[in-house]
């Protein structure tokens, strides 16, 4: 499936990432389809760039830090 789809991911990736990954996709998305942009910019009362620079600047960590990482010790 992941050869096919690029990222859907795979099974050891944890649940942090896919989410980080789905919204960074969603996001993108909206900054790059125009007519998607401005109908946030009118709902947000906006201007359509400020939108785009907020959008850009949450792609960078959408769902904030990542959770620390248990380590497995055996």
């Amino acid at each position: 499936l992941k050869a096919r789809y690029i990222g859907t991911g795979h099974a050891d990736m944890e649940k942090h990432d896919w989410i980080t990954q789905q919204h960074r996709d969603t996001l993108a998305s909206h900054v790059g389809h125009y007519d998607q942009l401005s109908y946030y910019a009118v709902a947000q009362n906006e201007s359509i760039a400020r939108v785009r620079v907020q959008m850009l600047e949450k792609i960078h960590q959408p769902c904030g830090p990542p959770p620390t990482r248990k380590e497995e010790t055996m």
